[in-house]
């Protein structure tokens, strides 16, 4: 699809009846992305549910508000901040899907090869890798209890918690709360049954994304994920970044760089030797319009 601006060449925002947005996916895990960078644009809970609804609104997994650099930001070139908004109205700290959509967006509109920019989660940085494949460092994963963080002090490698078949977790950070569990079937758990009561279980204080990881051989894994605030999603990019470093830690492998494979397609998650995570992986742009 030839890509549409999200505003127009010479500066100024479009501006037409409405707001203008993009809608993109990450491996059909999807957004609608809302340029505030001239014209602030703060919905309320009620209207960001409604927006992401797919019978009333756009639809989408979470709703991407991109606005603009703090000045200190802008002196280190760093484009822009982008909000986080899952369809709860919660804003949270990452998502690596949505961060490669808005790269590719950043990237497209200058021409650049590479982009930094700030969510609540800190500083990341993107780069093309090929036609509609983009990078995206994630930062580091983060272990310790009170990084994840959990509700008391405990060895994360081990969390001891359980529902049904899934059995002690390893508990994860990558810019958000991320429970880990081992199988050797995936195919036979029934994430939707377990995943809800493992993401609002009282060891994490604010709720934790719950993967499910099968590993297939050193370089290759399966991972489905049941997401915050709560949905069986089909890509997870965070969850990709913290399964292969639980796997690292579990010793299930020693590389380094692993494809992982989820419903709806796979990703290249890389973990440098400072615990640093860089993913790669595709973007599409679905459509444009006005909300």
């Amino acid at each position: 699809m030839t890509f549409i601006p999200w505003r127009s060449n010479d500066g100024p925002c479009l501006v037409k009846p409405g707001r203008p947005f993009i809608k993109m996916h990450g491996l059909r895990n999807d957004f609608i992305i809302v340029d505030a960078r001239c014209m602030p644009f703060n919905p309320s809970v009620a209207e960001i549910r409604r927006i992401c609804d797919r019978r009333e609104g756009v639809g989408g997994d979470e709703l991407l508000i991109v606005e603009p650099a703090s000045p200190s930001d802008a002196e280190e070139n760093i484009a822009a901040f982008v909000r986080i908004i899952n369809t709860d109205g919660r804003e949270v700290e990452a998502c690596g899907n949505a961060s490669r959509c808005i790269g590719w967006l950043l990237m497209k509109e200058r021409p650049l090869e590479s982009v930094s920019f700030r969510t609540l989660g800190g500083k990341l940085r993107c780069w093309l890798k090929g036609d509609k494949k983009v990078s995206v460092g994630m930062g580091r994963l983060r272990t310790a209890w009170h990084e994840i963080p959990l509700s008391k002090e405990m060895d994360s490698l081990h969390l001891g918690i359980s529902a049904g078949p899934l059995k002690d977790p390893v508990g994860m950070n990558i810019g958000n709360p991320h429970a880990i569990f081992f199988v050797k079937e995936i195919d036979q758990i029934d994430l939707e049954t377990y995943g809800p009561e493992l993401q609002h279980h009282p060891l994490f204080p604010q709720e934790a994304n719950v993967g499910v990881v099968q590993m297939i051989d050193a370089n290759t894994m399966k991972l489905v994920v049941w997401e915050r605030p709560g949905a069986l999603t089909t890509a997870c990019g965070s969850g990709a970044c913290a399964a292969v470093g639980a796997a690292l830690r579990r010793r299930l492998t020693d590389q380094r760089t692993v494809n992982v494979i989820m419903p709806a397609g796979s990703m290249e998650i890389e973990i440098g030797e400072n615990e640093e995570a860089t993913m790669t992986g595709p973007v599409e742009t679905c459509y444009a319009g006005y909300l």
